[in-house]
């Protein structure tokens, strides 16, 4: 069975780490951060790519959004 590390472990297990490669792991999470955020916004955007393509959406002009969003 696999052992999954708590928030607390990792942490406790990147302090016995030089700091070189605390840097290291600093940079490829972030990496992975932007990646999963990229990945989530091309997936909303194909979502609602499909939802216009499927007519559940409409167009508006900027003063009828500015409307909806402060009623």
């Amino acid at each position: 069975m696999e052992h999954t590390m708590t928030f607390g472990e990792v942490l406790e297990a990147a302090d016995g780490l030089s700091l070189e490669e605390q840097e290291t792991l600093m940079d490829i999470l972030h990496r992975r951060v932007i990646e999963c955020q990229r990945a989530a916004l091309v997936k909303d955007i194909q979502e609602a790519q499909q939802e216009f393509e499927e007519g559940h959406c409409r167009l508006v002009t900027p003063a009828e959004l500015t409307k909806e969003i402060l009623s």
